[in-house]
């Protein structure tokens, strides 16, 4: 996800060395390479050095206790309503995680997080629109309330649209591209979709272009389709299969399976 506590994530011109370093690693799944240039010795480090690991068990389904230890840091560290709301944020996203990958069911500690960093963070804060979208995320995957969710995202795009920033916005439209989807809106689906690719390939998010491009492809008719998914194929492989959840909607059709 999105990292809003550190002045700049390496994805523009102007961001010091450092970010831009831990940005290409991060996106070429290197989370842990990543992480291990920040030193927690800060709370804004230690809370991006926290990030960095939750999102590796949600692309990898691993490194779970790492995490765990780093996100334990982060909220020793933790002074101000600002840093308490965003350790409590990321607790909240790694509790979804673990849910939602069927790890174990966290989704009492989520809801309980997220709420807590809610309290903590005010609207219009930096750190709101991440927050309001992965509550969008847990009520649209842990509550099953798609117009809760909906809100939700919105509420999420809005706030990423006047930070301009193109990362979360990439999620945002994605996600919202996914309910039109569901609700049949075709057109409005292939634009989210669309959006979403367009941001991640000009930010050079490699590890977030494959899912992309098969939920574009979802959308699209043949042979665009299938030409869609073999190059998220491709990205899957040079990654190394990662993330980990993309595999089941990349396998090949099994033979005599309708394709219609």
């Amino acid at each position: 996800m999105a990292h809003t506590a550190m002045s700049g994530n390496g994805t523009t011109a102007g961001d010091d060395p450092l970010q831009t370093a831990v940005w290409r690693l991060r996106s070429r799944a290197c989370w842990a390479d990543a992480a291990a240039l920040l030193l927690p010795d800060t709370p804004a480090a230690a809370l991006q050095r926290a990030s960095l690991l939750v999102e590796r068990c949600l692309y990898t389904e691993q490194g779970w206790e790492e995490a765990e230890d780093a996100l334990r840091t982060a909220e020793a560290l933790a002074h101000s309503d600002d840093e308490r709301g965003a350790a409590a944020c990321e607790r909240g996203y790694l509790a979804y995680a673990a849910t939602v990958l069927a790890v174990r069911d966290r989704a009492d500690e989520a809801r309980a997080a997220l709420g807590r960093a809610a309290a903590l963070i005010p609207p219009g804060a930096e750190q709101r629109a991440l927050l309001d979208f992965r509550r969008g995320l847990l009520a649209e995957n842990l509550t099953r309330a798609p117009q809760a969710a909906r809100a939700a995202y919105r509420r999420a795009h809005a706030g990423a649209t006047a930070q301009s920033d193109p990362f979360l916005l990439s999620f945002t439209w994605r996600h919202l591209a996914g309910l039109a989807l569901r609700d049949g809106e075709l057109a409005e689906a292939r634009h989210g979709f669309t959006e979403s690719l367009r941001i991640r390939e000009e930010l050079g998010y490699l590890v977030g272009t494959a899912p992309a491009l098969v939920s574009l492809a979802d959308t699209e008719t043949e042979p665009e389709a299938s030409r869609l998914r073999e190059e998220a194929r491709r990205l899957f492989r040079l990654l190394g299969g990662v993330p980990t959840w993309l595999a089941r909607q990349l396998a090949p059709p099994a033979a005599g399976a309708a394709t219609a």
